[in-house]
């Protein structure tokens, strides 16, 4: 059904009685054009535009849990296009343009907010590598204003403008960014792809990819085999036990990153702040809660929880710019699996294996990729060309040296 303020009314009158489920529960065919591994935000993206923009009718997303249950439903909601590096700038613009529209779009409320981000500079040598930065955005058509600690401080008055080590000398801003709800993205694409007939198969999960001759045939699961005529990998943390199953050892490792709510306060903080001496995060949701985080748990792991060295780090650095978070109660904390790659850039190709496709390694930038990311895949999985701005994100780049380093936050290569 059609979401609006005219539906909203009508349910109210009728007793919030006739409202329709979200989506289906269907269960698994013995055959699909396309079948999507991993059900999270980029898969189920990927889905929609499938059936979107590519009339693709006859596929499914095979989730192993419930939707929202993995990393699409655990991180700290940004959604920014503020990147350096020609490889990064296109796409994740491409992405916040899809985020401006996509509420409309799949008419679905996702709560996007565009309140701004602020990447703090405590340095002379900080503040002219932002203006680089700045510089590279706007050559490619993208906002960015480049603030001094008195602009800085008419937006962010709170902070800690003279802390002894780490004083804040102005900050790069990007207005345009900001936040949305993560398990309401996943729904909402959830919805628009089980609307235009895709197969939302949840509790079913990956076991094992079957591979005949060079081309895969489909995938074994919890529920049975299930043919398909192409595979795509989607599976963020998991993909590479996923990609093993088919032979296939990937440039990424598993990390866990936590991120922590705290209890619901007065309205403080109006955008996303970033600590540039380090790599804390602040934003404050809807409900009050201020949503942070800051670096990796440095050891590898399916596990999505983390450690208290991790805690202390990410409680230190967010006193370091802003002391008055002391006073302020935690309500949780969880920790998401990370697929981080060589050179911390996203790889969004097709494998060696006919039919076998990949969409992984997102670092620190999955959520806010998401619908540049199911938009790109889609137009991989369906024309086998890459997508325009998706050019520049093949797995062959770790092969010809060609990497996207874009703040060297990728894992180890020495492991490869």
């Amino acid at each position: 059904m059609h979401y609006s303020v005219f539906s909203i009314i009508s349910q109210a009158f009728k007793g919030q009685k006739d409202w329709k489920p979200v989506w289906r529960y269907p269960d698994p065919k013995a055959e699909y054009e396309i079948l999507i591994i991993g059900g999270g935000g980029h898969g189920l993206s990927t889905a929609y535009y499938l059936a979107k923009n590519h009339g693709y009718t006859n596929i499914a997303v095979i989730e192993k849990n419930y939707l929202g249950s993995g990393s699409v439903g655990r991180n700290t909601t940004i959604v920014r296009s503020n990147y350096q590096e020609p490889g990064n700038i296109p796409f994740y613009e491409h992405s916040l343009k899809l985020w401006e529209g996509l509420e409309q779009d799949f008419n679905y409320n996702a709560m996007m907010s565009q309140r701004g981000v602020l990447n703090l500079y405590h340095s002379d040598s900080q503040r002219d590598d932002y203006a680089r930065r700045g510089n590279a955005m706007m050559m490619h058509g993208v906002r960015a204003d480049l603030l001094n600690r008195e602009q800085v401080r008419d937006v962010v008055p709170f902070l800690d403008f003279d802390n002894a080590r780490f004083p804040i000398h102005g900050g790069l801003m990007q207005w345009r960014g900001g936040t949305a709800r993560h398990d309401a993205v996943a729904w909402g694409f959830a919805r628009g792809a089980d609307s235009r007939g895709v197969d939302i198969l949840q509790n079913t999960e990956a076991k094992q990819i079957r591979v005949e001759n060079g081309k895969v045939t489909g995938v074994e699961t919890s529920r049975g085999f299930i043919k398909a005529k192409k595979v795509g990998i989607v599976a963020a943390g998991n993909t590479t036990r996923i990609a093993e199953t088919a032979g296939l050892r990937l440039p990424i490792e598993s990390y866990v990153l936590q991120a922590f709510v705290s209890e619901a306060i007065k309205p403080l903080i109006p955008c996303v702040v970033t600590f540039g001496a380090g790599h804390f995060y602040i934003s404050q949701s809807d409900k009050g809660g201020l949503v942070f985080g800051a670096s990796l748990d440095y050891y590898t792991s399916y596990a999505a929880r983390g450690n208290l060295p991790g805690v202390e780090d990410t409680i230190e650095e967010a006193m370091a710019i802003m002391p008055s978070i002391s006073r302020v109660k935690l309500l949780r904390h969880w920790g998401g699996i990370m697929d981080m790659s060589m050179d911390g850039s996203p790889i969004i190709d097709k494998t060696g294996i006919d039919g076998l496709y990949i969409n992984c390694g997102w670092c620190y930038g999955g959520f806010k990729a998401t619908p540049a990311s199911g938009y790109c895949f889609a137009h991989l999985l369906a024309t086998g060309e890459s997508h325009p701005v998706a050019t520049a994100l093949k797995l062959n780049r770790f092969e010809t040296g060609y990497v996207i380093d874009e703040a060297g936050t990728g894992a180890q290569p020495n492991l490869h």
